[in-house]
């Protein structure tokens, strides 16, 4: 039999668990939305918009942040945001400002040279893009040929020229 002292003290802890992720992340409220604003500017300039919609439209700045918490050890998340702390700063020393604050041209550029530097960092970024975008619906609708409901397996089936390759 539990007694009613044991019995405050579990339900105390159920809701302070219940409640503490919700703290931390109002705590850590400004820092979260500057990353994952980052992220959709960096994602943006892999994947822009041209005439089917680019990466900030599929979402896949919270494809990367679920993949980064779910997917990935301790080790590969604090590599990564340590690499896209190092890419704000460094885009902070060089034009004294933040990389969503500049040109297209100048976000290609300044992304092309850090990538040369930082290249793990960068092929992480854009694998993380790439698989985002593609397993979207934007992806797999507009970028990609898909058929919902397919018809019988044909193996070997030649593209028209022009043809969108299909998605899975």
């Amino acid at each position: 039999m539990m007694k009613r002292r044991e019995a405050v003290q579990l339900v105390t802890l159920t809701v302070g668990a219940f409640f503490t992720p919700g703290l931390a992340q109002n705590a850590l409220g400004q820092e979260v939305a500057a990353s994952d604003a980052l992220l959709a500017e960096l994602a943006d300039v892999i994947i822009p918009t041209t005439t089917t919609p680019g990466a900030r439209a599929a979402g896949v700045e919270k494809f990367i942040i679920r993949m980064l918490r779910d997917c990935s050890s301790k080790e590969e998340h604090d590599r990564f945001y340590a690499g896209l702390a190092k890419l704000e700063g460094e885009c902070q020393t060089k034009f004294s400002k933040p990389f969503a604050q500049l040109s297209p041209e100048q976000k290609v550029d300044f992304m092309k040279a850090f990538s040369s530097v930082n290249k793990p960092f960068f092929l992480k970024l854009k694998q993380l893009t790439v698989t985002g975008y593609f397993n979207s619906e934007i992806g797999a609708t507009q970028a990609l040929a898909y058929l919902p409901i397919p018809g019988r397996f044909e193996g070997s089936v030649p593209l028209a020229p022009g043809q969108k390759a299909w998605a899975l």
